[in-house]
Formats: structure tokens, C-alpha cells, sequence
């Protein structure tokens, strides 16, 4: 099973900026796709930045022009910046590693979940 490690979160003043650092580990064959999602409260947990294994870089509305998604997939490593954060951002991040098996199964992984406060 892929572990995936996140870290970052915590409390951010309004207008500041976040850095979420994740990376996958243990018996991975090939990360097809690595992105970030978030759930606020009582609301379903949906896509924030992700980046797929043909480079190509997804980002949700709520979310461009004010996201950076960076990493390489053979690294297995990922990062996610958001900037001029407002309380709309509050909400748990969660990372999410897809590996694809030899024979095209993909098993998906999801990290422990950090808690981001946009708060004054």
C-alpha cells in the first residue's frame, strides 16, 4: 500500500498564503496522478490543484490564477501553493497519490488530512 505524507496547514491570516508539501512512498509502480483536494464543513471534499502523469496540470475555479501545483511524478513528490487566502479556504487539505499497476489497475492513496484556518 502507497503511504502518503502531507504537511503544512494550521492557521493563516486572511490574504496570506499557504505551502502544502505531500509526497508518496512505499511499493509504488507508477504515480499516474498526485493533487490536492479539500473539504470544508459539511460540504463534499472536491478537487483543488492536481498534476497528471502527461504533465498536464488541473486546477479548480476556485483555485486558478491563485494556485501553483509543482513537483515531478517520478519523484513522487508534490507541492501546492495558494495565495491571497480568504475564510472561503478554510477547510481540511487532503493529498492524493493514483498508482498505476502494471496491469492498469490503479490503487488510490490519501494522506491523513490537514487542517488549514484562514482566520484573523
Amino acid at each position: 500500500q502507497v503511504q502518503v505524507v502531507e504537511s503544512g496547514g494550521g492557521l493563516v491570516q486572511p490574504g496570506g498564503s499557504l505551502r502544502l508539501p505531500c509526497a508518496a512512498s512505499g511499493p509504488i509502480h507508477r504515480i499516474s496522478f498526485m493533487g490536492w483536494y479539500r473539504q470544508a464543513p459539511e460540504k463534499q471534499r472536491d478537487l483543488v490543484a492536481a498534476s497528471t502523469k502527461d504533465g498536464s496540470l488541473q486546477y479548480a475555479d476556485s483555485a486558478r490564477g491563485r494556485s501553483t501545483i509543482a513537483g515531478d511524478n517520478s519523484d513522487h513528490a508534490i507541492f501546492m501553493q495558494i495565495d491571497s487566502l480568504s475564510p472561503e479556504d478554510t477547510a481540511v487539505y487532503y493529498c492524493n497519490a493514483d498508482d498505476q499497476r502494471t496491469d492498469g489497475e490503479v490503487l488510490s492513496s490519501w494522506g491523513q488530512g490537514n487542517h488549514v484556518i484562514v482566520s484573523s
